[in-house]
């Protein structure tokens, strides 16, 4: 990952196409360019600190991406760049003009943030001609935020990332002009700051014995320690680098709930200190467990979720801690904002807890919402007479709300709504859309969350809501996008879930909502993606996703396989078994791997379609379900289990490929059209039992020629695995008979048996395809 380093030190170098991120306010382009020589000199009309501190930064990446040095000059006339001030209408506001004709390049701003932001876009204009010569285009650009909170979010409970990567992040944001960074530094996974007066916050904390393998629940425990830490040095210095870019760093301590991390290093800030943490047997650690045998109690969390054990809020020794922890905090972090989380806090242990109780009765509260209310209100105090104002997730709504508080909407953008209704400042952060742990593709080949946030549907979104009266719409800050990691390991990982939509992220928050143009956006995809990967990273490419859609042959025999794209800017290619551009459906009568690239407009391959499809005697065929899937697992309807796509062992499982059964059996009835030999039936299940999916019990099947009366020729009690990790199988019965309709009853295994997850329920049944010949 040693690539991340250099980010802002060569991704312009070989860009032929200039694409402004975000779209200016205002911007009329003339004709001609500028030449741009090897020396070059600037003039500044006013020069301070932060003016400097700004053109030096400018200058060493002037000089490092194109061997352009730049020299300042007293006379505005000798200037290759002339850099001059003025009054903004807004002090608030950072405002700029760009002017570039055959004089040079002319800056003119209202501050040394509006110089920065300036220099991003200067730096995103500038191209490198045939010759080599290096041409900024004529143009005209007036330019300011839309909003004056533009943030990213990083979750560096779950997974920690270096120092190293914290800055490159902060240059990510910094070439978008974003201005705020949410940096989520504890969880039930992982304590990750220095606190000198608690040491086993990091010692302890900061470490944990293991994590689950895969998706969760996952298949068991890698049992590898895995932690990290940043010390209150280092701390400082990610702040000093994120303040040269004008990006402010909101540190986030989380309270009441996720503080697992908290209470294993020091477990009276618990409710109940003696109460080992619970880890589901199949997710914890070797160690954990011998740890807990040995009189261990407390650990930090090993999988992700939601846990009861959170900060006892009848303890007066709780708030002392907190208290000092903050008290460490603040001196770090110059923001004016502290986030506490107050997010997904179970009661549970407050309801059974004889001091929370005893707080509850004391101060005549309602209930334990109402005991949540003045945990909150009590820190917001501490933190207000500290000078900072408490920003919280749309939870701290619930028991009444913080006198001075800040909503962050994350479950939608009611609570920021209801939060506007009673006059407080929000700053909107829905799930749906700018969660960026969220699959950007319908089909991802990694691991995610869930959910479903494609690149249009961010850039779509307005964070002023209708709801919101004009009159009030100053209360809406601005918005910011969330980077969860539980499945985001490394950093090419981190870079492939943001990248590109934090570009349409900087489009919602920096340009006019009047001037977001789409089709223009959308045209300019392509260079995008090919910036960024000359930065060295991997973006997604899931807009130019090759969309699949399946259904029967209009004579029942075999499936029709239709191909599209979301992108207008190219073209589909079947590379095999056809070789050929893709015009219409494809009709498929045998076995075949089919193949197709999506070419863009600069011939360039954006991505790529690989599916074997397996074609038996139901392939295609009308199919009957007598007992019906739960509607989360539907599929394609009944279709799903003759479509000719099966999931193969050792690949991401996707569940749209399967119909899952709660508890109950399959029973369905085949059509094969006419009467034919029949010789072998096959079913395809999956195996998951930390997702309570289990093995079938057997497969029986019957068959009729007239599908009146049908004859039963035994079945399968024994499942075949296709790879060690017992993931997919599939039930295999031989017989000979001439037949039209098939009947196959797979049946549920009963019961989970003991010593598994949801032990004494009745298990899902996912069926993947069934196959006859």
């Amino acid at each position: 990952m040693r690539f991340l380093l250099f980010l802002m030190f060569f991704p312009l170098l070989i860009n032929a196409q200039q694409v402004l991120v975000p779209t200016p306010a205002y911007q009329v382009q003339g004709e001609g360019s500028y030449i741009l020589s090897n020396r070059c000199t600037y003039f500044i009309d006013s020069e301070n600190a932060q003016s400097l501190n700004t053109i030096q930064l400018f200058s060493k990446e002037l000089e490092t991406q194109y061997n352009v040095q730049l020299a300042e000059v007293k006379l505005k006339q000798q200037a290759t760049i002339r850099l001059l001030y003025k009054s903004g209408k807004n002090k608030a506001v950072p405002t700029y003009e760009l002017l570039i004709d055959q004089e040079g390049i002319q800056l003119t701003v209202t501050s040394a943030e509006a110089l920065h932001h300036a220099t991003r876009t200067l730096l995103q204009l500038i191209t490198r001609g045939d010759d080599n010569q290096l041409m900024l285009p004529y143009i005209k650009i007036e330019d300011y935020p839309r909003f004056q909170y533009r943030g990213m979010h990083l979750d560096v409970g779950r997974h920690f990332f270096p120092v190293r990567f914290i800055k490159q992040y902060i240059d990510w944001l910094s070439f978008h002009k974003l201005n705020k960074f949410h940096w989520h530094l504890t969880e039930d996974q992982g304590w990750r700051v220095e606190i000198k007066k608690y040491p086993a916050l990091t010692n302890v904390g900061a470490w944990r014995n293991g994590t689950i393998i895969g998706r969760y629940p996952g298949k068991g425990n890698d049992n590898l320690r895995y932690g990290g830490f940043y010390t209150q040095e280092e701390i400082k210095e990610v702040v000093a680098y994120a303040q040269a870019r004008f990006i402010e760093v909101i540190p986030e301590i989380e309270m009441p709930g996720h503080s697992s991390a908290a209470i294993a290093a020091y477990p009276f800030l618990s409710c109940f200190p003696e109460k080992p943490t619970a880890i589901p047997r199949n997710m914890i650690s070797e160690k954990s467990v011998a740890a807990q045998k040995n009189g261990g109690v407390k650990l930090v969390q090993e999988t992700w979720g939601v846990f009861e054990d959170v900060f006892c809020a009848g303890k007066e020794t709780t708030f002392e801690f907190l208290q000092q922890v903050i008290d460490e905090i603040i001196p770090l972090f110059p923001s004016p904002y502290f986030h506490i989380g107050g997010d997904e806090c179970p009661k549970s242990h407050w309801k059974l807890c004889a001091l929370c109780q005893h707080r509850i009765k004391e101060l005549g509260l309602k209930d334990e919402h109402e005991l949540q209310s003045y945990f909150i209100q009590r820190i917001e105090k501490y933190l207000n007479s500290k000078g900072k104002t408490l920003i919280g997730w749309d939870e701290i709504l619930e028991g009444g709300l913080a006198p001075n508080a800040i909503v962050m909407s994350w479950r939608g953008e009611a609570g920021g709504i209801e939060a506007a209704k009673q006059d407080h400042s929000v700053i909107m952060t829905p799930g749906n859309p700018v969660y960026f742990d969220h699959a950007q593709a319908l089909v991802e080949d990694s691991v995610t969350i869930g959910g479903y946030n494609p690149i249009e549907k961010v850039f779509a979104y307005n964070p002023l809501p209708q709801e919101i009266p004009a009159n009030n719409a100053h209360l809406v800050l601005g918005a910011q996008a969330n980077v969860w990691t539980e499945y985001m390991k490394n950093e090419e990982k981190i870079a492939y879930m943001i990248f590109p939509r934090i570009a349409a992220l900087s489009e919602i928050l920096w340009t006019p909502q009047d001037k977001k143009n789409w089709t223009e956006f959308e045209k300019n995809m392509g260079p995008l993606i090919n910036r960024y990967e000359q930065w060295g990273i991997k973006p997604s490419k899931a807009y130019f996703e090759i969309i699949s859609k399946l259904s029967p042959a209009q004579n029942k025999n075999g499936v029709e396989l239709s191909l599209s794209s979301k992108s207008t800017e190219g073209k589909i290619q079947l590379l095999s078994p056809l070789k050929a551009n893709y015009e219409k459906p494809i009709l498929i009568q045998q076995s075949a791997r089919y193949q197709a690239d999506f070419v863009d407009k600069n011939r360039v391959v954006q991505s790529s379609y690989s599916q074997q499809f397996e074609i038996n005697k139901a392939t295609g065929k009308d199919i009957t379900l007598q007992t019906r899937p739960s509607k989360s697992y539907s599929g394609n309807g009944g279709f799903t289990l003759v479509n000719g796509i099966r999931s193969q062992a050792g690949k991401n499982i996707h569940f749209s490929n399967y119909l899952g059964f709660d508890g109950g059996d399959l029973d369905v009835t085949i059509d094969l059209g006419q009467p034919m030999l029949i010789q072998t039936v096959k079913s395809y299940f999956l195996h998951q039992p930390a997702s309570w999916i289990h093995q079938p019990l057997e497969m029986q099947v019957s068959v009729s020629v007239d599908g009146i009366e049908y004859k039963s020729m035994g079945g399968a009690k024994k499942a075949i695995f296709e790879t060690d990790d017992f993931d997919t199988g599939y039930f295999l019965h031989h017989f000979k008979s001439k037949a039209r309709f098939v009947k196959i009853v797979v049946t549920n295994s009963g019961r989970i048996k003991a010593g598994f997850p949801g032990e004494g329920n009745k298990p899902w049944l996912f069926i993947d395809e069934i196959q006859v010949d």
